[in-house]
């Protein structure tokens, strides 16, 4: 049996270091061998440090007759294997033609050659909410390569960069399903060898500079698809009636889908005859106009066939979940959907088992995107428009409420804002009091939000458009997603204006503008805080403007105006107390104490961050709090108090490790590290340098990380970044 390399104690021959091999008897050769390590890293190649192995493909369907497809795949990988280009190649086809069918099949059949893992996204090309963006996709993948969340670069380019080191010779299968364009993919690439396979209806022509090999899948021939119904429904039916079944597979134009979905149907049913399926498929031809692929009508008529197969509480989720605006969803919004007239995961499984939904594991499920649209358009037919209605606030609401629980774990003194929810109970996702697990919710269910966001102002319920924004807030400063930060607020206020909600108004434009700060459009930002401060004053809102002063005075600061930061941050710090938020008024004074260090002003700096301290931990903020210890930190090494700077950096690293605030916890090491250097500990200060500058790298900070690759280089010796120690 191999084991990973540890320290094992053998009773029979004592302590055994490295590798390990036990067995009885041992036949032919052994080789025990590990990847080269890259120089200046300590991982193999194409391994992050945690050695986390994903393999995130989803289950597939059987593969039938595409013998001749899988040997030109194979001839391409070798031939650019050969010639030490990537291996990358496009499957196009009409939808449910099995393109993502055939791509498992393949690199599945390479798992030997590629021990480095899979990963898999569905790029949405076709969803509702639109495709995803590849900054998310990218994300994700570096999450499943062990890349801690909060250390996921913010910036794009700084994600792309991570992804292709990480990928480098790592010899893994990519599979990049649904793509709507090539720009789409390429960010996606992963570093050379590995092998990716794109699907897309769309021939990706694009991609053909990259080196791409297109592949355009056709129908199966009539001989194929009868063996596909045959192996579908396990009985000998396709042998005893076998003109009945050629008609079916024609009017199922050789569309696997459509193949798999009337044999589903006849399968559950071992007694009918295949001539019922035939003459139903031929009395709903025509149907289902709005969802013709290429002129195909028969796809439509089989989904509708088997959705009147289905029990009325089956064929209800599958309406209602039609009006879901998201690519996939978990078991509590078709709770939610339903409003407990059923036993939500009972009808979730009768819908897999007819093959109208797929579970993509994680208790998660996805339609089909031409499903999807046969569910919509039966929710249209079948439903009351006051029933889809209906409904469709329960989804919203879903995520709402769940989100809103989330944010009272993270952040609870940034709930201020109404939230408003229809009549009855409203299902919430579990994940008890963990703030991990809330912000896991949060980034996971993050294109949904977005998508609902969306639909509820064309859906008549633009208050809830704004307010999820607004309970998003937790997620977009702890882990930087500012593409979906600008949408989210974006949309709230164009929302907030059509309510003609000054109050909401104003909160969108300040959650807003800080996500515009984030981002670096630091004029943008200034403008939002400003038009906030009018509304405010226009309101006479004291506090609400006073609130603003804060905002202005950081995009002061950010755009180089330091006595002008000062004045806002001053004036909040005195107002924002005496006008009962005394949070607020210690934010505005650790913002003072750090323009007052930027200035060459330490003694101001330890003043006002150690008051700030006081007020954020007795009003429970932690995470400024630490914060506000850092600040405090750097103010006393200013001040030549190494001894006392030394508990503030640890206590804010210890709390900011809990929160996964990777940039923050950078700078309290950067701060250990240069006590431990002023005390000549160089080896100590290596250690809190090199996870500091990683941490810096891995938030998109290049300013920051460069900063202490200097300091590396001063203290003389192996100054390269190792993995972060935690």
């Amino acid at each position: 049996m191999a084991g990973d390399e540890r320290d094992t104690n053998n009773e029979l021959s004592g302590k055994v270091e490295g590798p390990v091999v036990q067995a009885r008897v041992v036949y032919g050769g052994i080789h025990i061998g590990s990847a080269p390590e890259p120089a200046g890293t300590g991982a193999p190649a194409g391994r992050v440090p945690s050695g986390r192995v994903p393999w995130q493909f989803p289950p597939s369907a059987r593969i039938t007759d595409r013998a001749a497809e899988l040997a030109a795949l194979e001839r391409h990988r070798v031939r650019a294997a050969e010639e030490g280009n990537p291996v990358l190649a496009a499957l196009s086809g009409l939808g449910g033609i099995g393109k993502t069918t055939l791509a498992l099949a393949w690199l599945r059949s390479l798992r030997s050659h590629l021990p480095g893992g899979q990963l898999y996204a569905d790029l949405g090309a076709h969803s509702p909410g639109g495709p995803e963006a590849p900054a998310a996709v990218v994300s994700r993948f570096l999450r499943a390569l062990g890349v801690p969340p909060g250390e996921v670069p913010s910036a794009p380019a700084e994600r792309v960069a991570l992804y292709r080191s990480l990928t480098a010779g790592g010899r893994l299968a990519v599979l990049l399903d649904d793509a709507a364009t090539a720009a789409q993919v390429r960010p996606l690439l992963p570093g050379t060898g590995n092998v990716t396979v794109v699907t897309s209806r769309r021939r990706m022509t694009g991609l053909t500079v990259d080196g791409c090999y297109p592949l355009h899948l056709e129908p199966l021939p009539p001989a194929a698809a009868l063996q596909l119904l045959a192996d579908t429904l396990a009985d000998d039916r396709v042998a005893t009636q076998p003109e009945d079944a050629r008609a079916l597979v024609e009017l199922c134009s050789g569309l696997p889908l459509a193949v798999r979905v009337a044999g589903a149907r006849l399968a559950a049913r071992p007694r009918r005859v295949i001539a019922t399926m035939v003459r139903s498929l031929a009395e709903e031809r025509g149907r289902l106009e709005a969802l013709a692929v290429d002129d195909d009508h028969d796809v439509r008529a089989a989904l509708d066939v088997s959705y009147q197969g289905l029990r009325p509480g089956a064929a209800r989720l599958y309406r209602l979940l039609g009006l879901h605006p998201g690519t996939d969803f978990e078991a509590p919004a078709a709770e939610a959907a339903l409003a407990g007239a059923g036993d939500a995961a009972e009808l979730l499984d009768t819908l897999h088992d007819a093959s109208l939904l797929a579970d993509i594991g994680d208790e998660r499920y996805r339609f089909h995107d031409l499903v999807r649209l046969h569910a919509g358009e039966k929710a249209a037919q079948d439903e009351p428009e006051h029933e889809r209605a209906a409904a469709f606030r329960r989804i919203a609401d879903h995520y709402l409420a769940t989100a809103t629980r989330a944010e009272e774990i993270l952040d609870p003194q940034h709930r201020t804002m109404a939230r408003e929810y229809g009549p009855g109970p409203v299902p919430v996702a579990e994940f008890g009091d963990s703030a991990e697990a809330a912000l896991d919710w949060l980034e996971r269910e993050l294109p949904n939000a977005i998508a609902v966001i969306r639909a509820c102002r064309t859906s008549g319920l633009p208050m809830l458009s704004w307010q999820l924004a607004d309970a998003l807030w937790p997620l977009f400063p702890r882990r930087k997603f500012y593409e979906d930060w600008r949408t989210a607020h974006a949309e709230g206020l164009a929302a907030a204006r059509e309510l003609g909600d000054t109050a909401a108004e104003a909160r969108m434009l300040t959650s807003g503008g800080m996500g515009e700060l984030g981002s670096g459009d630091h004029e943008r930002a200034l403008a939002m805080f400003a038009d906030a401060a009018r509304i405010f004053a226009a309101a006479g809102d004291a506090l609400g403007r006073a609130r603003t002063l804060n905002y202005r005075g950081l995009a002061h600061q950010r755009l180089g105006d330091a006595d002008r930061a000062a004045g806002f941050f001053r004036r909040a710090a005195e107002e924002l107390p005496a006008c009962g938020d005394e949070r607020a008024g210690a934010l505005a004074r650790l913002n003072l104490a750090e323009v007052a260090l930027g200035t060459g002003k330490p003694e101001e700096a330890d003043a006002d961050a150690r008051t700030a301290h006081t007020v954020l931990l007795r009003s429970g903020d932690s995470y400024n709090a630490a914060r506000a210890a850092i600040v405090l930190g750097r103010a006393l090494l200013a001040l030549d108090r190494p001894d006392q700077a030394e508990p503030a950096f640890s206590g804010a690293l210890a709390t900011l490790r809990r929160l996964s605030a990777g940039y923050e916890a950078a700078r309290a090491l950067e701060g250990l590290g240069e006590v431990a250097e002023r005390r000549g500990r160089g080896d100590l200060a290596r250690v809190h340098y090199q996870e500091a500058m990683s941490r810096y790298s891995a938030a998109g900070r290049p300013r920051p990380a460069a900063g202490v690759r200097a300091r590396l280089d001063g203290l003389g010796g192996d100054g390269s970044a190792g993995p972060a120690a935690g």
